[in-house]
């Protein structure tokens, strides 16, 4: 859950910027939203890394 928080928070963090970037037309904050969405390809990749090996295990667990 740790995880799934980070991610929430992570995106919450960027809301600002996308306002920014959008409604007002900030340059710069698109310069950093962009940085904050690679950073937060990151925090899901991790997560998914570890779904994967939860999954398996749970797979090697049942297994034996």
């Amino acid at each position: 859950m740790e995880q799934f928080d980070k991610l929430v928070a992570h995106i919450q963090s960027l809301e600002a910027d996308f306002h920014k970037f959008y409604e007002k037309g900030q340059g710069a904050a698109g310069t950093r939203l962009r940085k904050g969405l690679s950073e937060l390809k990151k925090l899901a990749q991790d997560v998914r890394n570890d779904v994967q090996k939860v999954r398996q295990d749970r797979k090697e667990q049942k297994g034996s």
